[in-house]
């Protein structure tokens, strides 16, 4: 692997002995910056390293990564009983071990885990008889393998792996690494389609444990979901709402909820995808008339899988506000939405799909890193009955504090999952 001199914050170098099966290397520890010195360099660590840093990958490999919920996630378009997703270990010739994941969400992502550990599998491949290359060409050859959206949520566990692997080297935390704005997020909970008892017993829970705001998922029956909105609104009467359909709602259900909310005297922060994700005028009629009369802001998720997409809904102004996940569109594309969305005015929101720590908190440090995410949807962790991620971000109630480690700052004992 070639070396090159890169510095963001004048780190310290010192030393920790490896638990995950790698060589050990040096490591370097960074002060806080202020938020001047965040803001000159914002993504100037993986911009700058695209082209410069020389990646020479050792080993690559993908293996099932399955862990049960506490409960089943209910949402408008599927019913999850445990998270069946995809891990990526990637070794470079130094050492440096990089962590990804791909997970898998029945009739979200279009790869189910067999075709997953398929093409994880053959990219890991070719990284592996690849000659050394710069990380821009490693990702752009990712994206040559795994291209589009039937291949989008492999190709994001394969890019953060990679990434992963060469902040590490660097020795640089990935916030750091994406641009060093912040090293916390706060997360919203999500209540998935459940009774209006199970629904206010969640929310009292979710109330005593810090969470503000609580999405909630609605979309496969209109009067159950008022029902369950009344049953959380009695039990956390402060909480902020977001709705999330999953496509579930024609528009006219989506405005008739908003009507029935305002006379409830409940104004949701956001409603995430109302209506099916190719009724882009029912989508639009849904923005006009939330934002106009109720003043609530809509997100487009599911019609927002491309950067076209996202051009299309700036266009025709179809919403205010554009859901970014990795799984979606990979690591590359989504830095590509997110430069277009500030650039045109929508707000950004950060969500994912039902992953691990390992996805959770990639995508938490790129949010903290590059910072302006208006909504922060990153806490299905938290919903999973065991947590399979060594170290990583500390979490406490909402808020995920991400450290000075370098790289992903987490990882897996590879062996357990063989």
């Amino acid at each position: 692997m070639g070396s090159i001199a890169f510095s963001l914050f004048s780190p310290k170098l010192y030393t920790k002995p490896r638990v995950d099966g790698g060589t050990p290397v040096a490591m370097m520890a960074y002060p806080t910056p202020s938020p001047a010195a965040a803001a000159t360099k914002s993504n100037l660590g993986f911009k700058n390293l695209m082209e410069s840093f020389t990646v020479d990958i050792h080993r690559a490999e993908g293996r099932q990564l399955n862990v049960p919920l506490i409960a089943p996630f209910t949402i408008a378009s599927s019913r999850l009983e445990g998270v069946e997703n995809v891990a990526v270990r990637v070794e470079l010739n130094n050492g440096c071990v990089g962590w990804g994941e791909a997970p898998i969400l029945p009739f979200v992502t279009a790869e189910d885990q067999i075709t997953a550990l398929k093409k994880a599998g053959e990219a890991c491949e070719f990284l592996k008889k690849s000659q050394a290359m710069s990380l821009g060409d490693v990702l752009r050859e990712i994206g040559q393998l795994l291209p589009g959206h039937d291949f989008a949520s492999v190709r994001a566990g394969v890019e953060m792996a990679v990434i992963d692997a060469v902040a590490t080297s660097i020795g640089t935390p990935l916030w750091r690494f994406f641009g060093g704005v912040s090293n916390t997020i706060t997360t919203d909970i999500t209540i998935p389609i459940v009774s209006p008892k199970e629904a206010g017993e969640l929310a009292s829970k979710y109330c005593k444990e810090g969470f503000k705001t609580l999405k909630l998922k609605v979309g496969k029956d209109l009067n159950s979901d008022i029902e369950v909105l009344q049953a959380i609104r009695v039990a956390h009467p402060h909480c902020l709402f977001i709705l999330d359909a999953n496509e579930g709602y024609s528009s006219s259900e989506a405005i008739q909820v908003l009507e029935k909310l305002h006379e409830m005297n409940v104004t949701p922060i956001l409603f995430e995808q109302p209506v099916h994700r190719d009724d882009w005028e029912g989508l639009g009629h849904v923005t006009q008339v939330a934002k106009s009369k109720f003043g609530v802001s809509v997100a487009a998720d599911e019609s927002c899988r491309s950067l076209a997409d996202v051009k299309e809904i700036i266009k025709r102004q179809l919403a205010d506000v554009v859901n970014i996940k990795l799984a979606k569109v990979g690591v590359l594309g989504a830095l590509e939405i997110i430069d277009l969305a500030k650039a045109s005015g929508l707000d950004l929101m950060i969500g994912g799909m039902v992953e691990t720590r390992l996805a959770m908190g990639f995508a938490g440090h790129l949010a903290a890193g590059l910072g302006g995410f208006k909504f922060i949807d990153l806490d299905t962790p938290l919903l999973l009955s065991e947590d399979p991620v060594f170290e990583g971000y500390e979490v406490s109630g909402p808020t995920y504090k991400f450290t000075n480690a370098r790289g992903h700052g987490g990882f897996l004992h590879w062996d357990n999952l063989a």
